[in-house]
């Protein structure tokens, strides 16, 4: 009897178990398709609001795209966009008279130079770019920029000095491998503060700014003294707006820069000129002697009248330059002016519209559709002229030339947008330069580049 009333009072303590884990689960069960059911509902209003409002979703997606004008991400409404794009120019340099073998054959990576846009709030914008060629990496471009209207932006930072015509070209788009004589007399990259806009649909274009000034032909990162240099430059496309179309490509501009430079014995803040070899042919004295050492002194004003006209297939860019700088040597002070001028010409044998840009292809090249791409013919004639004050108190006339004349032919073929060929031939001879009053040997130079742009 004991026996029986145990396994009863056992019995029910099991059910009464048994029954508290049912009624556990089924609060679980209950919890989960409750927080199911509130999932459900957040996902129907989630659907309906995008039903109902269609354009708030793709407000919020960004947009990646890719192409013939490289990489981009954006916001759905352009306010926010990262661009990537990347330019190659692998050259061989050969100098064909070089019996001495003072210059080497060489082939060299010009330029390595990828290039990263941004833009934010619309407004406002930056770009960076550096250069992996040559032998040490450095930062070409460094600025931010504040977008305003056409007629007024604000740039800041490291860029190129609104002053060379041809300097202004980006150097994918230039109509010969290096650059022609007046480059030697026009400032490169500095760092500075600049305005810059067009008025009258583009008619007139304009940039003034300040910059801590840099030696012709040079590019700097730094300042070795407060003095600035004030840099202005305008140009105008006259006939713009006209109906004359075959004049509407023909711009006329000026630019000019004002500043100090003051260098000393141990920084003699003066340039050196180089051939499109990359060939030292004139440079100031520089000598242990503090007396032997020439260096800026004073005053640096440069001038630059420029033209470019392009009709149909053919173009024309011409410029000069004239630069004056203040020197001593510590015993004598003079003002020196050198002066620099070039033409040249192109003409798209293909047809194709010649511009201050480059050349777009009708067709690209594609042998097996029977289409080459578009070829240029190109030619240009120069000049450089050394003051001849410079001789013999600032200048070793043994070893630096009073003059230079270079002309060249070259012929650009255009596979596509991206892809370009040149082959160019220059020849520069020189006034004086070498012992006992002789001319320096002429320098004849072949020029092959290709150039990948994406």
């Amino acid at each position: 009897m004991k026996g029986i009333r145990s396994g009863i009072g056992f019995a029910l303590l099991g059910v009464v178990v048994f029954g508290s884990r049912c009624a556990a689960a089924a609060d679980t069960v209950t919890n989960k398709l409750d927080e199911l059911d509130q999932k459900v509902r957040a996902l129907e209003l989630k659907m309906q609001s995008a039903t109902e409002h269609p354009g708030a979703q793709a407000q919020d997606a960004a947009v990646v795209t890719a192409g013939k004008d490289g990489f981009a991400l954006s916001s759905a409404d352009q306010a926010f966009q990262l661009k990537l794009r990347v330019y190659v120019q692998a050259d061989g340099r050969f100098f064909l008279n070089d019996s001495q073998d003072k210059a080497s054959d060489t082939f060299l990576l010009r330029r390595v130079r990828p290039i990263f846009d941004v833009k934010m709030y619309n407004d406002f914008a930056l770009r960076f770019q550096p250069d992996f060629g040559g032998s040490s990496p450095t930062i070409q471009d460094a600025y931010v920029e504040y977008i305003g209207t056409p007629a007024f932006s604000l740039r800041a930072g490291k860029f190129k000095v609104p002053f060379g015509l041809e300097w202004l070209q980006r150097d994918y788009e230039m109509f010969f491998a290096e650059r022609g004589l007046p480059i030697q007399l026009v400032p490169g990259r500095d760092v500075g503060l600049q305005a810059y806009g067009s008025l009258a649909s583009g008619t007139v274009t304009y940039a003034v700014g300040v910059f801590n000034g840099t030696l012709d032909g040079s590019s700097t990162d730094s300042d070795n003294n407060d003095a600035k240099d004030f840099v202005a430059r305008l140009f105008v496309h006259p006939f713009r707006l006209t109906g004359v179309g075959p004049l509407q490509n023909f711009g006329v501009g000026m630019a000019a820069t004002i500043g100090d430079e003051k260098g000393t014995t141990s920084s003699p803040s003066l340039p050196a000129f180089k051939t499109s070899g990359q060939q030292t042919f004139f440079s100031y004295k520089n000598s242990t002697n503090t007396n032997g050492t020439a260096y800026a002194d004073g005053r640096h004003v440069r001038l630059g009248p420029q033209l470019y006209y392009y009709v149909g297939p053919c173009g024309l860019l011409a410029e000069y330059v004239k630069s004056s700088q203040d020197v001593s040597d510590g015993r004598n002070e003079g003002t020196l002016d050198n002066t620099a001028w070039q033409v040249q010409a192109g003409w798209v044998v293909t047809g194709e519209k010649a511009s201050y840009t480059d050349v777009t292809p009708r067709a690209n090249f594609a042998p097996s559709q029977g289409t080459w791409g578009a070829l240029e013919l190109v030619g240009r004639y120069g000049e450089l002229t050394i003051d001849s004050g410079a001789f013999s108190t600032f200048a070793d006339p043994s070893k630096s030339v009073r003059g230079a004349k270079a002309w060249a032919a070259g012929l650009n073929w255009y596979l596509n947008r991206s892809v370009k060929l040149m082959l160019d031939y220059e020849q520069t001879s020189f006034d004086g330069g070498a012992a006992q009053g002789a001319d320096r040997p002429d320098e004849k130079l072949l020029l092959c580049r290709a150039q990948l742009l994406f």
